[in-house]
């Protein structure tokens, strides 16, 4: 078994609350279990810079455990799902002008509703960083919002990938109900491949699905990838349902597989590096 790209990558945790800009739909990917996919930032017409660096963890997720919080804003937990109710509020020593308006996921957050999840705004994202004691460069918060919504996005895409390989009787959409930021807990994967020297994940999220009244938790590593393009950086996801049930280690198994089958083939089917010359 080989171990993922390697890692360190940013944070990716989808929002709530009403009104806010429709995402874009989400990005396709190349693979079922795993993803990679360029930064959304368009950098053509732009001298490569260093990208700036996501703190150790989603900052949109409160941890009780987190003291050192150097910033006066305050949010109360939301006990539905794990997300601080952030504020808008300008900070006091804050000099650039964040952008307050949310977009709108593509991801659905009830059972025969409309109702999506909401990512942060720029500002809200901003206090986040502040409210964890993270200092970032203000003009740097916008290109961090719209890493973070890019790869949920990539998440989701997986997830639905895996979910049309689990049988339903009924015609109803997946949809998440609820997720955790668990930075500090190392995968079972990650620290399996972490033996055969690859860095461990930057960050994991827990996401949980109700598709048919079923629900599934989902577990997701998060990876910075070599980048092929100086200034442009790359990330890889490993999306996958956790092995929490029978079915699920089944559906894990057959994938495995699969992928080890079409390795194989396709390695037995490449022509030959060397030719008889004539």
């Amino acid at each position: 078994m080989s171990p993922p790209p390697m890692p360190t990558p940013p944070p990716g945790c989808p929002m709530h609350d009403p009104e806010a800009k429709q995402a874009p739909p989400p990005i396709k990917s190349t693979t079922t279990t795993t993803t990679e996919a360029k930064c959304p930032v368009d950098h053509q017409e732009k001298k490569p810079v260093t990208p700036p660096t996501p703190p150790p963890g989603c900052p949109m997720h409160n941890n009780p455990n987190d003291t050192d919080s150097k910033s006066p804003v305050t949010d109360k937990l939301n006990e539905l799902n794990m997300m601080p109710n952030l504020t808008q509020h300008r900070q006091e020593d804050q000099v650039v002008e964040l952008p307050t308006e949310r977009v709108i996921s593509s991801i659905p957050k009830a059972k025969d509703s409309d109702s999506k999840w909401e990512y942060p705004s720029p500002q809200q994202f901003y206090n986040a960083l502040r409210r964890k004691g993270w200092e970032t460069p203000e003009e740097e918060i916008e290109t961090m919002v719209d890493i973070h919504n890019f790869l949920n996005e990539e998440a989701w895409t997986e997830v639905l990938k895996w979910e049309s390989k689990f049988s339903c009787e009924c015609n109803e959409d997946p949809y998440l109900t609820r997720f955790q930021g668990r930075p500090r807990d190392i995968s079972p994967k990650a620290r399996w491949h972490s033996f055969f020297g690859a860095p461990k994940p930057f960050d994991r999220h827990d996401w949980y699905i109700n598709h048919c009244g079923q629900e599934r938790r989902y577990v997701i590593d998060y990876y910075e990838a070599p980048e092929e393009i100086p200034g442009v950086p790359v990330f890889h996801l490993d999306v996958r349902p956790a092995l929490d049930d029978a079915q699920t280690i089944m559906a894990r198994f057959k994938e495995g597989f699969k992928n080890k089958w079409d390795q194989f083939f396709e390695s037995s089917s490449a022509p030959s590096s060397s030719s008889s010359s004539s």
